[in-house]
């Protein structure tokens, strides 16, 4: 029967992870330490990297789940008896350990490899989705705040950088696209687990209960067989493997180098610290207003909730889109000219914003809003590609896992200038429909400085290069 199996899966293995392995995983089952090596995902040779996307995707999706937490805001401070702000912690906290656990983990995350790193992100991502459940049956915060933003961040850490390092040493070709293609499933997480989220709680609900614990542990149940199947099908390219018919080629493109610059040794130069401050205020500048756009479109133009909520799940959808197209036209125009892009345009685009709200043409504050979210996530997916260029692919997951120590800093620094401000002008008088405006041009100034820090990147000075 199994001889039966694998000839069929040879004929159709484009369907299937590597049938040659299928004998051995009768009995790697056995013993998961070696299933879950590194040295057990090397690929064979002939495998097919277009498999590796869709596992990368199916884990970026449900963790992605964390961008739609919001809907659980009003069912968990009813069900734990706490305040929406209270229960929003939750949500911070992920943010926080997801920059802190990749930055801590990176260099395990390279030494163990993909799989194994993506079913400790399942255990604890999964984890703390069971343990939430559990907050809601105790009626415990503290048991939500470890649960989903302590236990459940982690997993978020490890789950984002995993499938990333993986496509960049597989898609050497064309790094952007690839990352953008992971970090893609992570922006439209929000568009699948929100809607899915309240449905389960709209089935469950019943009398008193807000259905929000049965719909956590179904959710759990329903993302750990797509993170499973990412980790087994997730795979690395042998040492000496490239895309057929690609040869690199040194200083073909001066921004970037075939050589190699540890993890420890990256974070020492200035490149490093240039790109932090490039992916902080591109961050910063769209977080906070992603973060409150329904209430923006609202005051600003006096629509329906039901409107705020529709763009919204626009934006979701510009998001989640910019990450992949962006990304790939950086592989054309390079990395750094694409962030000037993102920048320059960005700094037109906020200040034009106050000018559509001053006219009311709301039509044209939304498509320009969708454009400035679209390089929001842009801004995720292509910082991976820029990585790449100035370190090489040796411990570029390890690399990655530090630089978004800038995300944690900017999910603070965003919301605080936007709600900040915004709360300052409302108690000076300002009227709300015009509260934001000031905040937009504050926003033109943290991209100028995002652009200031890009102009100045160079290539990385050999002395760093890690030496044959």
């Amino acid at each position: 029967m199994v001889n039966i199996l694998s000839d069929y899966c040879k004929r159709n293995w484009i369907f299937f992870a590597p049938v040659r392995e299928i004998r051995q995983t009768r009995t790697k089952f056995l013993m998961p330490a070696s299933f879950l090596s590194r040295e057990a995902t090397i690929a064979p040779s002939g495998f097919n990297r277009w498999l590796v996307p869709p596992a990368a995707i199916a884990v970026h999706m449900c963790i992605g789940q964390v961008y739609g937490f919001s809907v659980f805001n009003k069912p968990l401070a009813a069900e734990l008896g706490a305040g929406i702000t209270q229960i929003q912690l939750a949500y911070s906290i992920a943010l926080v350990m997801l920059g802190l656990s990749a930055a801590v983990f990176g260099k395990w995350v390279e030494r163990s490899g993909p799989r194994k790193t993506m079913f400790a992100s399942w255990l604890c991502f999964c984890g703390g989705l069971l343990l939430s459940a559990l907050a809601v049956q105790f009626k415990s915060l503290p048991l939500l705040l470890a649960g989903y933003g302590v236990l459940g961040g982690i997993g978020l850490g490890l789950g984002y950088i995993s499938p990333v390092s993986t496509l960049v040493k597989w898609f050497p070709d064309r790094p952007g696209m690839a990352t953008g293609m992971a970090i893609m499933g992570f922006g439209g997480g929000a568009l699948i687990g929100a809607p899915l989220a309240q449905e389960l709680m709209k089935h469950f609900a019943a009398g008193g209960d807000t259905g929000a614990m049965r719909a956590l542990l179904t959710m759990a149940g329903i993302y750990s067989f797509f993170m499973l199947f990412g980790a087994f099908l997730i795979r690395v390219p042998a040492k000496d493997w490239k895309p057929s018919g690609w040869e690199p080629q040194e200083h073909a493109k001066p921004m970037v180098t075939n050589a190699n610059v540890a993890v420890d040794t990256a974070w020492k130069t200035p490149q490093f610290w240039l790109l932090w401050v490039v992916l902080c205020m591109n961050v910063s500048a769209g977080i906070g207003i992603l973060g409150r756009a329904s209430d923006i479109l609202q005051d600003m133009f006096s629509v329906s909730v039901a409107i705020g909520a529709g763009f919204t799940g626009l934006l979701s959808i510009f998001n989640m889109g910019g990450r992949f197209v962006w990304s790939s036209v950086s592989d054309i125009t390079g990395r750094k000219r694409v962030y000037c892009i993102y920048f320059i345009l960005g700094i037109v685009l906020y200040a034009l914003l106050p000018w559509t709200q001053n006219t009311g043409n709301r039509v044209l504050f939304v498509a320009l809003t969708a454009i400035i979210i679209s390089m929001y996530g842009a801004g995720f997916a292509t910082i991976p590609a820029y990585l790449r260029d100035m370190f090489g692919t040796y411990q570029v997951g390890a690399i990655h896992g530090r630089l978004i120590t800038s995300w944690s800093m900017a999910a603070v620094i965003g919301p605080m200038l936007i709600n900040g401000l915004y709360d300052s002008r409302v108690k000076a008088g300002v009227p709300k429909a015009e509260a934001y405006n000031g905040t937009f041009f504050l926003m033109c100034g943290l991209l100028a400085l995002g652009l200031i820090a890009n102009l100045l990147v160079k290539p990385v000075d050999s002395k760093y290069h890690v030496k044959a």
